[in-house]
């Protein structure tokens, strides 16, 4: 267990508020004025783990000491009495707070921190019982984060806002979504159905949701929202539609929020909710924003969570990112770029102009290998400029981030003239060399001259300012360092006279300068002649701690000389960050350009080394693939040295036919079909989001839906079995899919008995052709749904080759037309390891149940509908009552029939049916 604060001494907060003990109630059981001070400014912030500074700690107590003590692992300690009861207590130190809170906002918890804004000195002259004053200068919550410390450098940080306009029904009510990531200054606001917040979220991954508190509580979506990490219900004024529009213009300072395009209220709503949070989190300060961009409905391919999750786009199944088709494509060298990767990979694009121009850019760079290596190996020393910019807008930033807006800018100038030299650029990359040229070079002299070479992490350590830079900074440095070197030689001094070499002259905000012994060599300094000499100013376990009168005087011209050498580099830091401010704009701008950069380079690094190609993208709905591999499987295998067996697709609608093709695809297990399957839908993405693609060829319309119904798990916290959890998916796919749409469905059925497994695929199947009528891609074990290729004019079969040597099986992985009609599931399971007994035995049992099923088959042919005649049999007669039932129905026409007319004919149609 770590002990960040494991006994609860006084600290050198206590000592400045008139000595305060550890309790909090006195003699008479009245609160402390500290305890009072505390519960005050806890009570103004309800819901958050409350951050206490006292010296150098942050303290919590009662119910956010317990919760932090659990969560951080640190030791949970007591302090005094609060209403008869124990108060709990623990702290962390100053020096290592960043840790604790990454680690609180890891687990969804929102932090207040509370700091001392007053000297203490100050605090004595107001009397003994006097408490240092203190104020909240920050929220830290998981959506609001803009230290390095706190974020990861390669995933964008969202703040998402959600508002409802109910409906009729749950599943008729509209969701307007807007997300903020404040560290880049990202907005972004779509509209979406009930059905489409799920996906939305999903791809977005917000580290914190912002719901009004009616919209948490609402009985319908109760189970959804506690199924999500970090959400945040607020109250309602925060997504008040009455004044969203006056709230989101002034936040951008401008007259109406016409400016930002036709929003719906509800829109408004969501994208005022979102930045109303955001003052109050950052009390008060403006975070650099983008004015909010609309995504048109459409404008992505849409992609459910159960389909991301299946094609372990952002991560693999275990949870980690290595595995996962992003982790395997990203080539990029900078952490923006690396976001914008995860941007496109996580909302592909429908439109073929938009796509074309970033495959454009890539072709650019593949083409011209060399540019290429110049750009990347430029860019590898890009500092992240958005983020700095960030930080430095609300005031949180320090003189690296001021280096970062200098560098950046010095780099997107080096880039820009590294691209003018290309005879003609593609439109994309000729928009990013223009954004690059936006910086003002000026600034960035301006911060070269200003910043020294080594710079401290904290504004306040000060040392930043190059010397020669400003001539009175330089005169108070002078003084300050030659007022140190007598601080050593006094040191030496005192050691020498005293015979106590161990003797130190150290510094804190409290005391001040003091010289310190160890206890043993103390007690000589309580004693005469020393005693005369050496003032006696605190105790504590295992040093003392004292003064001088020569010690003193010397303190006041150290401190004149350090405070005024700071001030100067803190108005030199302010005067620097209003210039950088001014500025945003422009910075902005060239962010997003290396960003864009960054990504194009890297997809052509990735299609040059991987030979990928660029692929034919297209309004039809064709869907055809030469030579296709995955993309993240093929990595692997080719690490150890393996193969990838590539194979093609094609999905495109016959020839007459309105619609696109399913495959019906059949073969062993191990054999590779949920692979096969899945590397076609990833191609599509690839495809769509402006990459290459892993294949000799590639020609796609362009798909608008993406589902994948892969592999078994079951959801026990939410009661759903692994058969159920199969069947939702599989449900919502049947729901929502259209033509457009691209589906891949694996082993539907095979959660539950056979002949029920067999009549829901089958089904599946019948729907998707006639109703969905999208292109799809089908594997299953039931051999026996073949049969209906006979009747689905747009079921084509496919099967996974295999060969058989010496009693084994060989595993091909190709993927040829036909039909296989074994699943080869023994030979799979004595590859597992199953011990030999139980194989031997599953070969009888399989020889006898194939023996009874070749004595009375199934009759899988008689199934209604789309029944297959035996080959060679003569169809059977039909009955002409029957027939005229049937005739008679196919007559009518219900929408130019009157209700009387309507129930006759149902009355006409009934009296030939009994006759039948």
């Amino acid at each position: 267990m770590d002990i960040a604060r494991s006994t609860p001494l006084p600290d050198a907060a206590d000592a400045a508020e008139g000595h305060i003990t550890p309790s909090a109630t006195d003699e008479v059981g009245r609160i402390t004025p500290m305890m009072e001070q505390y519960l005050e400014i806890k009570a103004a912030h309800p819901g958050l783990i409350l951050f206490y500074r006292m010296g150098d700690f942050y303290e919590m107590f009662f119910e956010d000491a317990e919760i932090a003590a659990r969560v951080l692992g640190i030791v949970l300690t007591k302090r005094g009495k609060h209403l008869g009861r124990d108060i709990p207590m623990c702290g962390v130190p100053i020096e290592r707070a960043d840790e604790y809170l990454h680690r609180l906002i890891a687990c969804g918890h929102r932090v207040a921190v509370c700091e001392q804004t007053e000297d203490p000195a100050e605090t004595k002259k107001r009397g003994g019982k006097s408490v240092v004053r203190r104020a909240v200068v920050r929220l830290v919550t998981p959506g609001t984060l803009t230290e390095d410390t706190l974020l990861e450098a390669r995933e964008n940080n969202y703040l998402l806002a959600v508002a409802r306009a109910r409906g009729g029904s749950e599943t008729e009510s509209r969701f307007a979504i807007a997300w903020i990531d404040i560290s880049t200054g990202e907005f972004r606001i779509a509209e979406c159905d009930r059905a489409g917040l799920g996906a939305e979220i999903a791809r977005l991954e917000p580290h914190e949701i912002i719901v009004s508190d009616a919209l948490y509580a609402d009985q319908d979506l109760a189970a959804f929202w506690r199924a999500l990490p970090a959400v945040t219900p607020l109250p309602r004024d925060v997504f008040d539609g009455v004044t969203a529009e006056r709230r989101l213009a002034a936040y951008f300072a401008v007259a109406t929020s016409e400016a930002f395009g036709t929003l719906s209220r509800l829109e408004l709503t969501a994208a005022a909710g979102c930045v109303s949070y955001v003052e109050r989190t950052q009390l008060g300060q403006r975070p650099p924003l983008s004015p909010p961009l609309r995504e048109r409905s459409g404008a992505t391919l849409a992609i459910d969570q159960a389909t991301r999750i299946n094609l372990e786009l952002m991560r693999a199944l275990s949870g980690d990112r290595s595995g996962s088709l992003n982790a395997a494509i990203d080539r990029t060298v900078t952490p923006p770029g690396a976001r914008i990767l995860a941007q496109r990979l996580a909302a592909p694009l429908t439109d073929p102009p938009a796509i074309a121009r970033r495959h454009d850019a890539v072709e650019f760079f593949v083409a011209e290998a060399a540019t290429r290596g110049a750009v990347r190996d430029a860019l590898k020393a890009v500092p992240d400029l958005a983020r700095a910019l960030a930080r430095l807008v609300v005031g949180r930033g320090g003189p690296r981030d001021l280096a970062a807006i200098r560098d950046g800018i010095l780099a997107a100038q080096s880039l820009a003239a590294t691209l003018a030299q290309a005879a003609r650029l593609p439109d994309e990359l000729a928009q990013a060399a223009a954004a690059l040229r936006e910086g003002d070079p000026a600034l960035a002299r301006e911060l070269a001259a200003a910043l020294a070479d080594e710079l401290p992490l904290i504004r306040r350590d000060g040392g930043f300012v190059r010397a020669g830079y400003d001539g009175a900074l330089d005169e108070a440095r002078s003084l300050r360092d030659e007022s140190r070197r007598v601080i050593a030689s006094l040191q030496a001094r005192y050691a020498e006279e005293t015979g106590v070499r161990s003797l130190k002259i150290r510094h804190n905000n409290v005391l001040g300068y003091f010289v310190e012994a160890t206890a043993q060599n103390g007690e000589k300094f309580l004693r005469p002649p020393l005693s005369a000499t050496f003032i006696h100013r605190q105790t504590l376990a295992g040093q003392l701690r004292f003064t001088t009168s020569e010690l003193g005087a010397l303190e006041a011209k150290i401190a004149s000389a350090a405070e005024r050498a700071l001030a100067i580099e803190l108005a030199a830091f302010d005067r620097l960050t209003a210039s950088v401010a001014a500025a945003q704009g422009a910075l902005t701008c060239a962010a997003e350009a290396l960003a864009g950069l960054d990504v194009a380079a890297a997809l052509a690094e990735l299609a040059v080394e991987r030979n990928y190609v660029r692929p034919e993208i297209d309004a039809s709905l064709d869907f055809v693939i030469e030579g296709g591999r995955h993309p993240v499987v093929e990595q692997a295998l080719l690490a150890e040295g393996g193969p990838f067996i590539a194979n093609d697709c094609d999905l495109s609608p016959p020839p007459g036919a309105g619609a696109g093709r399913i495959w019906l695809l059949t073969g062993p297990n191990m054999a590779g079909k949920s692979t096969y399957l899945r590397q076609n839908a990833l191609i599509a993405i690839l495809a769509q989001m402006g990459s290459f693609v892993p294949a000799r060829r590639a020609r796609l319309g362009i798909v608008d839906r993406l589902f994948s119904r892969v592999g078994a798990a079951d959801d026990l916290a939410r009661g759903r079995s692994t058969f159920m959890v199969e069947m939702v998916e599989t449900a919502a796919i049947l729901n929502q899919a259209g033509e457009r749409a691209l589906v891949i469905l694996d082993e539907i059925g095979r959660g539950t008995a056979t002949f029920d497994g067999l009549s829901i695929a089958w089904a599946t199947i019948e729907h998707l052709h006639a109703h969905n009528r999208c292109r799809a891609l089908f594997a299953t074990h039931f051999h026996e749904l073949t049969a209906l290729a006979a009747s689905l004019p747009r079921l084509f079969n496919a099967t996974v080759k295999v060969k058989e040597w010496e009693g084994e099986v060989v595993f091909l992985h190709e993927v040829a037309p036909g039909a296989a009609d074994r699943s080869y599931g023994i030979q799979v399971a004595k590859l597992a390891g199953l011990p030999a007994a139980v194989i031997e035995r599953a070969k009888l049992v399989l020889a006898k149940l194939e023996a009874e099923e070749r004595a009375a088959p199934r009759g899988f042919e008689d199934l209604p509908l789309f029944a297959v005649a035996p080959r060679g049999a003569a169809a059977p007669s039909t009955d002409n009552a029957f027939a005229a039932v049937v005739e008679a129905l196919a007559a009518l026409n219900p929408d130019e029939m009157s209700p009387r007319e309507a129930l006759e004919a149902l009355y006409a149609l009934k009296a030939k049916a009994a006759k039948s």
